[in-house]
């Protein structure tokens, strides 16, 4: 019912107690217990006598259809979900279950949201997009270097086909616009080193955020809904969903090989100088662009060096 519910409170406006009770064929006490779960999932709203309620911000809701409308790719299984902790660790606990499935979730909110290095990834309820996708692999750890790449160039490549210019690359798994992060990658695997291996992609991408939602994000940060304010919400999972799957689909005939020079191109940092910075350590360097592992090569005063993911942080020089 509280699907319901938010679906008629969706437009911003103000609807009565009596007139919800009648759309969902509730009473009204019934209408007021689903309104206390909107306190629970953190969703800002407001009571006004002889008014109603209203959401303090329209919403649009993700929906199975809708979604899967952009998708022409094989794809298993898709979830939406009103709130989780997190995408990534529900379809990371349901891996085993489902060997050799594309199992896609969305939710609508994240309680416990996780980027790289054990960050908090900023998830209010019904903005942005929140995805995972299951996806599994037969060569073990060793088949999936430059993964992480392939996956925020696939969400480059869907952004172009949203009309979005500009977009930027940066090493590991970071995508820019006009210099600041608009969306982030996390890959987590379970399975066999050197044989079936199953891995969740999580993908954060910032539709709608609001200067109050941003609050605790410790960088600057951009928002799609700043470029092109029109862009709906479905049509955005369902064409970021389907660029996930047709960047699988190549990546497991051909490996990161056919994207080395991709992503090269699209490298925020590429002939730039920058930091590198891991536990302890620190060196300076120019961006040569990748290997085809997805390894950044960068060239410092003792040569060309390879660097791997992991702990760092790559930061320009100022």
């Amino acid at each position: 019912m509280l699907n319901k519910l938010l679906a008629q409170l969706a437009d911003g406006q103000f609807h009565s107690g009596e007139e919800l009770g009648e759309k969902l064929g509730v009473s009204r006490a019934a209408v007021w217990k689903q309104l206390k779960k909107l306190d629970e999932l953190d969703i800002p709203y407001s009571s006004v006598k002889g008014k109603g309620y209203r959401l303090h911000d329209a919403i649009e809701l993700l929906d199975d259809e809708s979604v899967r409308g952009h998708i022409n790719q094989r794809l298993d299984i898709l979830d939406i979900l009103l709130d989780v902790d997190s995408t990534n660790s529900y379809l990371f606990n349901k891996a085993s279950d489902h060997m050799g499935k594309r199992y896609a979730v969305l939710a609508e909110k994240q309680a416990a949201g996780r980027g790289r290095r054990g960050r908090q990834w900023v998830s209010p309820f019904g903005k942005n997009i929140y995805l995972s996708l299951l996806a599994s692999f037969s060569g073990g750890i060793a088949a999936l270097e430059g993964l992480s790449l392939v996956t925020a160039v696939a969400v480059e490549k869907a952004l172009v086909k949203l009309g979005i210019d500009g977009i930027g690359l940066k090493w590991p798994n970071d995508i820019y616009a006009d210099g600041k992060k608009l969306a982030g990658i996390l890959l987590e695997v379970t399975g066999e080193y050197n044989s079936h291996c199953q891995v969740v992609i999580g993908i954060g991408l910032n539709l709608a955020l609001s200067d109050e939602d941003a609050a605790d994000i410790g960088q600057p940060w951009a928002a799609l809904k700043q470029i092109r304010p029109e862009l709906s919400r479905n049509q955005v999972a369902g064409v970021l969903i389907n660029e996930l799957l047709v960047a699988l689909d190549e990546f497991q005939k051909q490996g990161f090989a056919a994207y080395q020079e991709y992503w090269s191109k699209r490298d925020i940092y590429q002939g730039k100088e920058v930091r590198i910075i891991s536990p302890g350590n620190e060196k300076s360097g120019v961006v040569k662009g990748v290997n085809r592992k997805g390894e950044l090569l960068l060239h410092t005063d003792k040569g060309m060096e390879v660097i791997t993911a992991g702990e760092i942080s790559v930061r320009p020089v100022e």
